[in-house]
């Protein structure tokens, strides 16, 4: 897959806050400037905060690099380093809530998304998947 070229018209403003965040609910935008709602996903990258400052700084600048690459699309970023979380808020684009978690996972593997469903079936030889599905179109 091929990440998309955006212009770089709108380049992200990259910035850092020693002092205690506000909630992330009262920093996200929730409209573009145009008024339309935005989509957003996160991404949980597991242990990160626990690898040498090295690791640290290179996995970082990898999704950075990434949300460059997309800067068009891409609104507004955090990550969260106690939870492990990266929170992208992104214009309302078809497929770009897939499109770019996948180009952040190609760069760092270990970035998990983080989803409300399955949204692929389970392998047949996966009895955990299987069983998981049963539940969840039990629950529903």
């Amino acid at each position: 897959m091929r990440p998309r070229r955006f212009p770089s018209q709108n380049p992200l403003i990259a910035g850092l806050s020693l002092e205690p965040a506000e909630p992330l609910w009262k920093r996200v935008p929730t409209h573009g400037t145009d008024g339309r709602p935005l989509s957003d996903f996160m991404m949980i990258l597991p242990t990160l905060r626990h690898r040498p400052r090295a690791q640290i700084i290179e996995t970082l600048k990898a999704v950075e690099l990434t949300l460059h690459q997309y800067g068009e699309a891409v609104v507004f970023a955090d990550f969260n380093m106690r939870l492990n979380l990266l929170w992208v808020s992104v214009k309302p684009i078809p497929g770009i809530c897939l499109e770019l978690p996948a180009a952040i996972q190609a760069r760092v593997p270990e970035a998990l998304l983080v989803a409300d469903r399955v949204s692929m079936p389970p392998s047949k030889l996966d009895r955990w998947s299987t069983l998981f599905s049963r539940l969840l179109s039990r629950a529903e």
